[in-house]
């Protein structure tokens, strides 16, 4: 498998990218290629002394790079040699199964979406980011790939979402909830409304109803349905939340007595790694004719690592190939002319 890594995306770049991308060799096949998409003269030097088996890394040269503050379309217009576009590039040509960035969210949307194009039948691609939570993890999906979904679109979301889930993540018979203001039918808008009726009108989607924000960590569904503006909130709302709690949490074990805070500082980061959303890699690109991952902004090298390691197994469970399968059913057929 060919896996091409954009080596100046992320606040981290491009330390933090090379080194996940070395991290990940060991635990990779022979046949496995991962390629560094970025400026040669920035990442060759950094690659020499720590590489462990000739041939397994290659650099593809992209002078250019696209900031995390930069617009997305005009950026990706202007320059055409940055490693986001690179990337998107090497896909559409069939010269890599995967790629990885952790650069401008928006560029890798937009990137993905234009070079690699959609999955048949997939009206929209959508990201799709797990929550570790006490009960099990929980998929959600848009994070912030369409912020103006229509019904057809967050119904696609939650087919695609469900495999990932099963086949991922081995959750037999995913539960899908649909994000919205109230439990009951009449709560939400009139778009929320129309995806319900969407959903439980397929018998092969396990739709448990609609969800709200405090369900996600209640163990009430296995699927998170919802457009990228709210998913995003949720996403870094949650992040915030997660990083207070820690730091109170500290703060009050030093204040008690620091022999306390000691006895428990193994236990703090038992915790912190098994809620830590690098353990997850990168968030996943559903319903592009690919396999794409976009990682967080504030990536390690651990988050590299597993990013890569999620990508292969993506690619080698076929998920795509199970999604458009899935799309081309009769009844889903139906829902996509209602939703067109």
């Amino acid at each position: 498998m060919r896996i091409a890594i954009d080596a100046m995306g992320g606040d981290n770049a491009p330390e933090a990218i090379i080194s996940g991308t070395l991290e990940s060799i060991e635990l990779l096949g022979e046949d496995d290629e991962l390629i560094l998409v970025g400026p040669r003269e920035v990442i060759e030097p950094q690659l020499p002394s720590l590489r462990s088996r000739e041939g397994t890394i290659s650099v593809f040269d992209a002078p250019e790079v696209i900031g995390m503050d930069e617009p997305p379309i005009e950026s990706l217009r202007r320059k055409v040699k940055s490693s986001i576009a690179i990337i998107a590039k090497l896909a559409k040509l069939g010269r890599v199964d995967a790629v990885i960035s952790a650069g401008n969210t928006g560029a890798c949307v937009a990137a993905f979406q234009i070079r690699m194009r959609n999955l048949p039948r997939v009206n929209r691609p959508g990201i799709a980011v797990v929550f570790p939570t006490f009960e099990g993890p929980v998929t959600i999906c848009d994070v912030g790939a369409n912020i103006a979904c229509k019904p057809i679109n967050l119904y696609q979301y939650g087919v695609m979402a469900s495999i990932y889930s099963k086949h991922l993540l081995g959750i037999e018979n995913p539960r899908v909830g649909l994000m919205s203001i109230g439990q009951e039918d009449a709560k939400g808008n009139e778009i929320v409304k129309k995806t319900r009726g969407f959903m439980k009108s397929d018998p092969n989607m396990n739709f448990v109803g609609n969800i709200e924000g405090r369900d996600i960590f209640k163990g009430v569904c296995d699927v998170a349905i919802c457009d990228g503006f709210v998913g995003n909130v949720i996403l870094k709302l949650t992040e915030g939340v997660v990083a207070g709690l820690f730091k109170a949490i500290k703060h009050e074990l030093l204040a008690e007595k620091l022999r306390l805070a000691m006895k428990f500082k193994p236990v703090m980061a038992r915790i912190y790694k098994k809620y830590d959303y690098n353990e997850y890699g990168g968030a996943l690109m559903l319903g592009v004719n690919g396999t794409a991952l976009i990682c967080h902004g504030s990536s390690h090298s651990r988050t590299i690592k597993n990013a890569i390691l999620a990508s292969k197994k993506y690619y080698t469970e076929r998920i795509n190939d199970k999604i458009a399968e899935y799309l081309s059913s009769t009844s889903v057929r139906e829902n996509n002319e209602q939703g067109s």
